[in-house]
């Protein structure tokens, strides 16, 4: 029977990993083509991938909580009779046995140092050389399997330190993702923190949406060079206006007009007009973005979500309004899908919506700004006339990636988010 591999899938622009969360299937299980095999996460969402045939699971390369870039192999099917693909070549590097000399150098060992969380937690556990083994994972990869028949033959390769088995980059990646007991790693490229635990305290496993927020927004404070600025608006006429309306379109239209909806379609007619502002650092270049894809930043309890409202400057303030109901309803039933995530070309957040006045937001990668929309509180100001009068005012606070924007036209984008803002009334502003 010929074998075919599953290999991580590419589930959104920009995602080059994915981290198995759930497995849905074992060994030995039979599965049609376009079954769920497992739950995977990325980019802060779950999503499930299918199988590519119709057979038998003949193994599992990859355990739960493994991180793969995309294209590795994360589990073999044994094919039926009728599910046979035109074509398939054997990867003999599959099927050397742990600790046996390589028969050539022609065979691919691309992935040999690429260690996952489970196998580098092994090696350390027990003290195992893993320059030393021969992975049979795809690319060479050393997999448990392979650490756990060494453990199981007491044939060991053992290593003096820890950073004898890993390279500081790697160790620091996979310490970054794994949970792991307050113990004192070796080297200051580890950046371990011996945290002491006493009668009482809990330990909080980590979840693959953490996990995920922890690498994103990690990547995003080491890669971006983030710079932040503030604007203060006066939301009086807004608040009015959104006042006299909210019962009866509540009534009207089912869902609620929050003031959110008016700061998303400011914010995108803003960058309809600075489109500088939409773009994305790509190394030796700068992307500006045609779609305005407006990212929005919907909390659980214990997780944060970031989905998306495409084309958000070709929608009216109730047709945002709308989509931010539903995408939020969505995150909270836990039915939001991972195309709901992509494309987002920059981000509003709504801080205010739990009472923050200023914060400064970690820019959501790979955009190059994200905009926190403070809570609108009741403030006296100065007016022109030198006279004192409470107003309804509210921070928007800015972060950018300096090496795509200055200050120069981010301040020019926020006042254009003031005027608008600032000028919605009656006469002027329809929702429809």
């Amino acid at each position: 029977m010929a074998i075919e591999q599953i290999k991580m899938p590419q589930l959104g622009e920009s995602v080059t990993e994915g981290t198995i969360s759930k497995w849905l299937v074992a060994v030995g299980d039979k599965v049609n083509k376009y079954d769920p095999l497992a739950e995977v996460m990325t980019d802060k969402v779950n999503a499930e991938v299918p199988s590519s045939f119709t057979g038998v699971i003949k193994e599992l390369i990859a355990e739960e909580g493994d991180t793969l870039t995309v294209g590795e192999v994360i589990c073999t099917i044994e094919l039926d009779a009728d599910g046979t693909t035109e074509s398939f070549a054997v990867d003999h590097s599959n099927t050397l046995p742990a600790g046996k000399e390589e028969p050539t150098t022609q065979l691919d060992q691309s992935n040999k140092a690429r260690y996952s969380p489970a196998v580098l937690k092994l090696s350390q556990e027990h003290g195992i050389d893993l320059t030393k083994v021969s992975g049979t994972g795809a690319g060479g990869r050393i997999t448990r399997k392979d650490l756990l028949k060494l453990i199981e033959s007491g044939q060991i390769p053992s290593a003096d330190t820890v950073e004898e088995t890993v390279s500081r980059p790697e160790m620091q990646e996979v310490l970054n993702t794994v949970p792991t007991q307050p113990t004192a790693v070796p080297g200051p490229a580890t950046q371990q923190v011996l945290v002491p635990t006493f009668a009482g305290d809990t330990e909080i496993p980590l979840t693959g949406v953490r996990k995920a927020i922890a690498s994103n927004m990690l990547r995003s404070k080491h890669e971006i060079p983030h710079a932040w600025t503030m604007i203060e608006v006066d939301v009086t006429n807004l608040v009015e206006y959104r006042n006299s309306l909210k019962d009866e379109f509540k009534k009207k239209e089912g869902f609620n007009l929050t003031f959110f909806a008016f700061f998303v379609k400011a914010v995108a007619q803003s960058l309809k007009e600075f489109p500088q502002i939409n773009s994305m650092w790509a190394g030796d270049k700068i992307i500006q973005k045609k779609d305005i894809n407006i990212s929005i930043a919907v909390a659980t309890e214990d997780a944060l979500y970031v989905p998306v409202i495409k084309n958000a400057d070709e929608k009216t303030i109730k047709g945002i309004a709308r989509e931010i109901s539903e995408l939020a309803i969505k995150v909270r039933t836990g039915k939001l899908k991972s195309e709901d995530m992509q494309g987002g070309t920059f981000t509003v957040n709504n801080t205010g919506s739990f009472g923050s006045v200023q914060s400064m937001g970690i820019i959501n990668y790979p955009q190059a700004a994200i905009l926190q929309v403070e809570s609108i509180v009741k403030r006296p100001v100065v007016m022109n006339n030198n006279m004192i009068a409470v107003r309804d005012m509210v921070n928007l606070c800015m972060s950018i990636d300096h090496r795509v924007l200055d200050g120069l036209i981010s301040g020019r984008f926020l006042q254009r988010v003031k005027e608008i803002l600032e000028n919605v009334s009656k006469s002027t502003t329809s929702i429809y």
